[in-house]
């Protein structure tokens, strides 16, 4: 998916990349909205030092943002039931691909999340 070194990204590139994903993950915790605007802080700083973390600094943001209209989707389906089903789904959907991404990344593999729109190229 990019030029790298023969032997694959740096180790702060791995490691950069990999908080993109796993800074997200604050969003879930501890601060409203953190899953996006970490990974973009840590993104929009770092995006220009390696193809790696630019790459998955944007497939970060781009499930992060998937999720929240997921979320959306499902608060508004409440009333119907199946909100209630949906929320708890997409929310730990959301945790362990966050987690599998960031381990995946910190391993130096290009990992794409399942069932994300892609909005940033």
């Amino acid at each position: 998916m990019g030029d790298y070194n023969i032997g694959g990204p740096s180790k702060d590139a791995r490691m950069w990349a990999m908080w993109c994903h796993l800074g997200a993950l604050l969003g879930y915790i501890l601060i409203p909205f953190g899953n996006i605007l970490v990974p973009a802080a840590i993104w929009l700083a770092k995006r220009d030092s390696d193809p790696f973390i630019d790459a998955n600094g944007k497939e970060s943001l781009n499930f992060q943002v998937t999720l929240l209209i997921y979320m959306t989707v499902a608060f508004l389906t409440v009333l119907l039931m199946i909100g209630l089903v949906l929320i708890p789904i997409v929310y730990i959907f959301g945790i362990v691909m966050t987690i599998i991404a960031g381990i995946r990344a910190n391993d130096g593999e290009h990992y794409r999340y399942p069932l994300t729109i892609r909005l940033f190229n």
